[in-house]
């Protein structure tokens, strides 16, 4: 049914998919963790819990660090897998070209059209080449996002941090739940730009 290139190159594609539905899956339990940490902190900030406050707010940005970084590490894989395919397209063409060109050689018999066959095998095996470093490169890419993006837990961010947890409760006691949920998701996004 399917040759043993094809179907190498299905299960390729299958693990593709696996691969991009399970970093979506991860990055969808992070969001759902950051609600938690979040909800803790305010829990805990409420009761006045501060050792409790403290880990609910470790917990969040440490939460976000991650959630920050598989998003960062999708994208390098879905770029690279397009760029793979793409690369694919222009070796395969490259590939047809030269034996197109190796057939009109024998066709006219001349020496030029084995000269341009040789040419096209020869930037066919660049491409390939290309396209290994280019999978290296992203793989370094991915490594340096990792390394850079480390947790800080500066004296100000974690101020900042509490300033907003406060500022929910006040909001919370002063307003609807409809606005309570608004009030949250600001304090999200708040502290979202602080990481």
């Amino acid at each position: 049914m399917f040759g043993n290139k094809e179907k190498k190159e299905m299960e390729k594609r299958l693990l593709v998919k696996r691969t991009i539905a399970s970093m979506n899956k991860q990055i969808e339990k992070l969001e759902q963790q950051k609600k938690f940490f979040l909800d803790k902190a305010v829990e805990a900030r409420k009761k006045g819990l501060d050792s409790q406050l403290v880990t609910a707010m470790n917990g969040y940005k440490t939460t976000a660090m991650h959630l920050k970084r598989t998003q960062e590490m999708l994208l390098n894989f879905e770029l690279t897998s397009q760029m793979k395919d793409m690369t694919m397209m222009t070796s395969e063409f490259l590939r047809s070209m030269g034996s197109l060109s190796k057939e009109m050689g024998k066709l006219a018999d001349d020496k030029e059209f084995v000269k341009v066959q040789k040419e096209f095998m020869r930037a066919m095996d660049k491409v390939e080449v290309q396209t290994e470093q280019m999978d290296t490169f992203m793989e370094m890419s991915k490594d340096s996002f990792t390394s850079a993006a480390g947790v800080t837990a500066s004296a100000s961010s974690n101020a900042e941090l509490e300033k907003l947890i406060d500022d929910t409760i006040v909001a919370e006691t002063e307003s609807p739940a409809s606005a309570e949920m608004d009030d949250i998701e600001a304090l999200k996004k708040k502290i979202d730009s602080m990481i």
